[in-house]
């Protein structure tokens, strides 16, 4: 129930700032057309895209399409609304697994050395790449990226997709702004998970500190980094706009930014609507991912019950 009331809040802000954005969708798809445009032309037009009906009729139509599973059609292509989100969420779905990738082989073994060496040069690098992370914008670090190893370097390709070495400059966009926060956020939670009772425990049992640090400590420090996660899926599907056009990749971003400069509204209502169930329900997963995660959370339920 909680989502479908989130939804339903969403579609509403949705359709109300589409009616309250500047422009004219009418206008700007005859004004495409090479011959002259009369009032009649956009009397017609208007018609047919329902626009001449009341707020209230256009927004239930859409709702009720929106039930079943059909978010409209484009105002520019005439094509459904879900087959190109369909069609365009592969490639934004392969941006988005190599930016997780990226950030998780930053995260990882600069978190660890942080907490490992506490107050050293491991720290200090870590405090350093999370604020250099902090600070970039995204489509600065992308132009950047493609300056040296397009243009100078001339060692991978800055647009398209397809390959692994397209993949690489985009991905590393994307993943590096990530991996400087959850670096330092994975330092914390390691920090306070040695200081427990039962690491203290296993080092006077003679465990290897490499394992303690890995399958103890590391197991409860990810936690904050899952939830953590979970909002940041919403930074992944937002910041792929201003990177699939940077980097010409032909992702849902790109499709939403042609959207916009289009005023195609059904296309952006449904890129906004799509990416919220997505993000509601990865939060879900991220949620559920706890008790498999931590095992005293199953205890505790178990307890309770």
């Amino acid at each position: 129930m909680q989502l479908l009331g989130v939804l339903f809040i969403l579609s509403a802000a949705t359709f109300t700032l589409m009616k309250m954005a500047p422009g004219d969708p009418v206008k700007t798809i005859l004004q495409a057309d090479e011959f002259a445009v009369t009032e009649a032309d956009e009397a017609k037009l208007r018609a047919q895209l329902g626009f001449d009906q009341p707020a209230a009729v256009q927004y239930g139509r859409w709702l009720w399409g929106i039930m079943r599973l059909d978010l409209g059609k484009s105002f520019l292509s005439g094509k459904p609304v879900w087959d190109l989100i369909m069609s365009r969420l592969p490639t934004t779905a392969q941006l988005a697994a190599g930016a997780l990738a990226v950030m998780a082989l930053i995260t990882v073994p600069v978190g660890i050395a942080a907490a490992k060496f506490p107050g050293r040069w491991p720290d200090h690098l870590s405090r350093l790449l999370a604020w250099i992370g902090a600070s970039i914008p995204s489509f600065w670090l992308g132009l950047i990226l493609i300056y040296l190893f397009s243009y100078q370097l001339q060692l991978l390709p800055s647009m398209g997709t397809g390959s692994l070495a397209q993949t690489i400059l985009p991905a590393f966009t994307l993943g590096f702004s990530l991996a400087a926060v959850y670096a330092r956020l994975l330092r914390v939670g390691l920090l306070e998970a040695l200081a427990q009772d039962y690491v203290r425990a296993a080092r006077a049992r003679g465990i290897s500190e490499w394992r303690i640090m890995t399958r103890h400590a590391l197991r409860a420090a990810i936690l904050p980094v899952v939830t953590m996660f979970g909002m940041s899926i919403g930074y992944l599907l937002g910041g792929s706009i201003v990177v699939e056009t940077l980097f010409s990749w032909p992702g849902l971003g790109s499709m939403v930014m042609d959207a916009i400069l289009g005023r195609d509204y059904p296309v952006i209502q449904g890129y906004i609507l799509f990416t919220g169930v997505v993000i509601v329900a990865i939060n879900m997963l991220v949620d559920l991912s706890y008790y498999l995660i931590d095992p005293r959370l199953r205890i505790r339920k178990g307890v309770k019950a």
